[in-house]
């Protein structure tokens, strides 16, 4: 074949992959914008699993004896609920989504760095979620999510090699999400975009890009090491072998704990962009704000053994893991401030999006005020592995990371879908949710401080009362989780058109148009203003409201 022939036929096939329609144009994609949307459906799959999981457990729950599942079949439901959660919904949702499709738009630019290697991205993310799926089909596991020795290594009969390998192929997605994004925000940005321009947003997932780059790599070299010890037999964990149980938990949170802020970073940055465009302000303390975004990737590499403070690690050891669990709350507690610091006296609007930042906010603040007891060495042998832990990390992830993931998903829609979803049932969703939250995860902070212990199917009477309060809550919550999927997809077919700008608010994804096309911008844009320029934007209202008076 000639060199003439094989460059024809190239181009041939780049032109019927690029075709608007077709499956081959999205399974062949280099569009951040649709791989986007593929990371949407299969994420939004992944969490309707996860969420049925936790529908059964709760369903168990309803009465103190263990009558609806066996226990071995409850240790499976409670694990693969958290392993498809974590690793296949919390840590993937905002970056894959609404990083994929916002990023580059927001800095000015037409693509990702690398636009192959986000596709790539995608499709581990779907090997590994397919891997996952096997593994829950044909027998599933039993260890918890934490996957911890040796009862991972050497007692436990169930699939932890399909499992861990799953979970070491999608963390390679997550590793390469993030460097993508570290590239495309350092070279990619457009003519002013500098760096106190940025949205708050790109800080937040550059913050977290760091997290993914240098985190990933050791819960995945870990997960090997158990699948080696697990096949050959091979001393590293386990003790009878000479291994060391403890050195899997050490490696195994040097990851996990940061990987919280993988989940709850993002949703920070989504916040901040709704609170300063339905507040119609500037960002009170903006580089205060950007910085405390980095700390917190900083601070979270530190305080990973708040997790093993029973474990049998030293008294000494303990004390400063403790301290500096302490200090990592500080950048966070920056944000909070300053995000109410924006919203005094500024010029409210109550849609959708701001209800579910104000969601965001208070069960952030509600799980943030609940992990300094568990930081606190006293309190913490007192509620460690009780449903108070539980309660914690389902107020931090779930509430946190979940509400900042439907306000973005609100606010955008409309740039994304180029629809308009019925704002009514949107504000009633934002509030079933939050009622149906805290009506489901309350409760177990009492349970957990009069010491019912988590991962159990059977426990006493007298907490039978707060467990039915819990399952009641969860199905309020599934509805309200329910509800938005159903207007998103009611409103591609029938909702309004949207306007390129339906908020009036700043930034260059709002300059395109909904939605935005193959490269985003027409000619590149060039940034002459400062970010959250909201004075500016509503300074023609103000001055068509003094001629009308």
């Amino acid at each position: 074949m000639s060199m003439a022939t094989a460059t024809i036929q190239t181009v041939e096939r780049e032109n019927y992959l690029n075709k608007e329609y077709g499956v081959g144009s999205w399974l062949f994609t280099t569009d951040h914008k649709r791989i986007a949307l593929l990371y949407l459906i299969s994420i939004t799959f992944f969490f309707f699993i996860g969420g049925f999981f936790a529908l059964l457990i709760r369903l168990e729950l309803l009465t103190p004896a263990g009558d609806l599942v066996q226990a071995d079949t409850y240790n499976k439901l409670f694990t693969m609920h958290g392993m498809v959660m974590v690793f296949f919904f919390l840590i993937p949702s905002i970056p894959a989504v609404l990083g994929n499709f916002l990023v580059p738009m927001m800095i000015g630019a037409k693509d990702l760095a690398f636009p192959r290697i986000n596709l790539l991205s995608w499709y581990l993310y779907i090997i590994g979620g397919v891997m996952m799926m096997h593994c829950v089909l044909t027998g599933g596991v039993d260890t918890g999510w934490t996957f911890y020795t040796p009862f991972s290594t050497a007692f436990t009969n169930t699939k932890i090699v399909e499992a861990g390998l799953s979970i070491f192929v999608a963390g390679f997605s997550s590793i390469l999400t993030g460097l993508n994004f570290v590239v495309t925000i350092h070279r990619m940005r457009a003519p002013g975009m500098t760096w106190s321009r940025l949205p708050l947003f790109i800080w937040a997932h550059y913050a977290t890009s760091i997290i993914q780059i240098l985190g990933t790599p050791v819960i995945a070299i870990t997960i090997v090491l158990v699948a080696v010890e697990r096949t050959l037999h091979l001393g590293i964990f386990d003790p009878k072998l000479g291994g060391d149980p403890l050195l899997f938990q050490h490696l195994f949170w040097f990851y996990s704990h940061p990987a919280v802020y993988i989940m709850i970073l993002p949703s920070m940055g989504v916040v901040t962009e709704i609170i300063a465009c339905f507040a119609r302000k500037r960002i009170f303390g903006y580089s205060f704000v950007a910085f405390s975004s980095i700390a917190i990737a900083v601070f979270g590499f530190l305080v990973w053994a708040h997790h093993m403070f029973v474990a049998g690690i030293s008294l000494y050891s303990a004390l400063i893991f403790s301290l500096l669990s302490y200090a990592v709350a500080v950048p966070s507690a920056v944000k909070v401030f300053n995000w109410t610091a924006t919203l005094y006296k500024g010029s409210i609007h109550y849609d959708a999006p701001m209800l579910y930042a104000f969601g965001f906010i208070g069960l952030f603040t509600m799980g943030g005020l609940t992990g300094l007891f568990l930081a606190a060495l006293g309190i913490d042998v007192h509620v460690t592995d009780t449903y108070f832990v539980i309660a914690h990390f389902h107020y931090i992830m779930v509430g946190g990371a979940l509400m900042g993931y439907l306000g973005g998903l609100h606010f955008w829609w409309p740039k994304i879908s180029g629809r308009l979803y019925p704002e009514s049932w949107a504000r009633l969703a934002a509030l079933i949710v939050f009622l149906g939250f805290n009506l489901t995860f309350f409760p177990q902070f009492v349970l957990g401080y009069l010491g019912m212990p988590r991962r159990y199917f059977h426990y006493p009477q007298e907490f039978q009362v707060l467990n039915v309060l819990s399952t009641a809550g969860a199905t309020v919550l599934g509805v309200g989780y329910l509800l938005p999927m159903i207007y998103f997809l009611w409103s591609m077919r029938y909702g309004k058109p949207a306007p390129d700008n339906p908020w009036n608010a700043a930034g260059l994804e709002w300059m395109t148009s909904s939605p935005p096309t193959t490269f985003n911008f027409e000619t590149e844009p060039v940034v002459t203003w400062e970010a959250y320029n909201y004075d500016e934007l509503d300074k023609p209202r103000r001055e068509e409201v003094k001629v009308v008076g």
